[in-house]
This record gives structure tokens, C-alpha cells and sequence, in this order.
């Protein structure tokens, strides 16, 4: 494994981090996942918050049926569409590198507000757009790293550690990446007020220096992780 994707898995590991540092406990509360995945991941996050029934949307049927293996009670389909719940009936919501994958980011917004409780709380974590590492990138002419021009290979970074890789997975190409602005401005539009915003990660500095810098500079952090309220 390079340095750089040694990197990058560590930036990974701080981003979960941070997501659990804003994620208050509620015992016996309702979680819904959007983008679970295997269930490894939110079933950790289950055992932060306390959850007692623990929800999820997956849109990869293989990664659905692990995630209800592992205790997930998981729909296997696609975050555009309307989601399986009543209104305002989860207390948390949480979503973790999933949105820049979802063409209709509106309609996940939406939701997102639709079935959360009064007084309940979402979480979501994406990349970020103006990272110094991506404006550098665009400084001498290089494709940023989470800008993804092709569903078939990845392309236009020759410091990015998958430069050249292929035949991506269904639903994995990044279609859309925001700023921190832009994405509470969206998530404003759709009723959602960000009470917390953060940063995690700061590429190319090793985890402990880059989230010092993090913390002093989330404008230009390696990921996003925002908090919400409904308004």
C-alpha cells in the first residue's frame, strides 16, 4: 500500500471520528443510515447514539444483504426515490460519503427532512470541494481527486492512487461535490438548518497535524461533516 492510500484510509478513520464526535446520544432512539453499506459502519454508529431500531437504505443489493446480516433493518434501493417511512418518525439520520454519488440531491435532501422528528438531529459527511488539496489540483491543471469525469475509469490526477482504475462499482462514480456552503445552502432549501459544521482531514499532512489543521481551517479540510436541525 502507497503512502498515499495509507493516507487516504487514515483520512477515513479521522472522518469517522469526527462524525461520532457530533453525534450526541439517544438511547433507545430510531437511526436511519442512507448509503449503509455492509451494516459494519452503522452499527457503530447505532452503539454511539444508543440506538435501539436501526434503519437503512442501500442501493448495492450485496452490500444490503450484509447489512442486514448485521442487524440492519435494510431496503435495498435508490436514494432518488421517496423513502419507505412516515413523517417525521427517525430521530437521527445519518449519511456518510453517499450524497456526492446521489444524482437527485434535492429529493435526498428532502427526505432527510421529511422523516426526521422534531427535535431529532441528521448527520452528513461528504468531500469537500474546496480542499486545499483539490485547489491545488486545479492550480496546475489537474482533474480533483473526487471529480469524477467518467463512469468507467478513473482519470485526470496522476497523484491519485487509482489513477487509471476501472470498472468502478455501480453507483460509485462521484456526481456531485460541494463546498461546505453550498451544502447547507442546499439543506437549507429543503428545511434543514446546519447547527454544526466541521472539517476532517487535511491532505498531505499525516492525521495527528491534519487535525489540528482541521480544526482551525474546516474551509479548506479533506471532508465535510455537517449537522442539522429541522428549521
Amino acid at each position: 500500500m502507497s503512502y498515499l492510500e495509507r493516507l487516504f484510509r487514515a483520512t477515513e478513520d479521522e472522518n469517522r471520528r469526527v462524525i461520532l464526535s457530533v453525534m450526541d446520544p439517544r438511547p433507545g432512539a430510531s437511526l436511519l443510515d442512507l448509503g449503509c453499506g455492509d451494516g459494519a459502519w452503522t452499527m457503530e454508529v447505532a452503539r454511539h447514539v444508543g440506538a435501539e431500531k436501526v434503519l437503512g437504505v442501500e442501493f448495492i443489493e450485496e452490500f444490503a444483504a450484509a447489512a442486514g446480516s448485521a442487524g440492519v433493518d435494510v431496503v435495498a434501493g435508490d436514494l432518488g426515490d421517496p423513502l419507505p417511512l412516515e413523517d417525521g418518525s427517525v430521530d437521527v439520520v445519518h449519511s456518510n460519503q453517499v450524497i456526492e454519488h446521489v444524482p437527485k440531491t434535492d429529493a435526498f435532501m428532502r427526505e432527510i427532512a421529511r422523516v426526521l422528528k422534531p427535535g431529532g438531529y441528521a448527520v452528513v459527511s461528504t468531500n469537500n470541494l474546496s480542499s486545499w488539496h483539490n485547489i491545488v489540483s486545479l492550480s496546475v491543471g489537474w482533474q480533483p481527486t473526487p471529480c469524477h469525469v467518467s463512469d468507467e475509469v478513473i482519470v485526470g490526477n496522476p497523484g491519485n492512487f487509482v489513477e487509471g482504475m476501472e470498472s468502478y462499482a455501480p453507483g460509485q462514480t462521484h456526481l456531485r461535490i460541494f463546498t461546505g456552503r453550498a451544502l447547507a445552502g442546499l439543506a437549507a432549501h429543503h428545511g434543514l438548518r446546519a447547527d454544526l459544521e466541521l472539517g476532517a482531514g487535511y491532505y498531505p499532512l499525516p492525521p495527528r497535524a491534519a487535525s489540528r489543521l482541521a480544526r482551525l481551517d474546516p474551509v479548506h479540510a479533506a471532508f465535510l461533516v455537517q449537522r442539522y436541525e429541522r428549521a
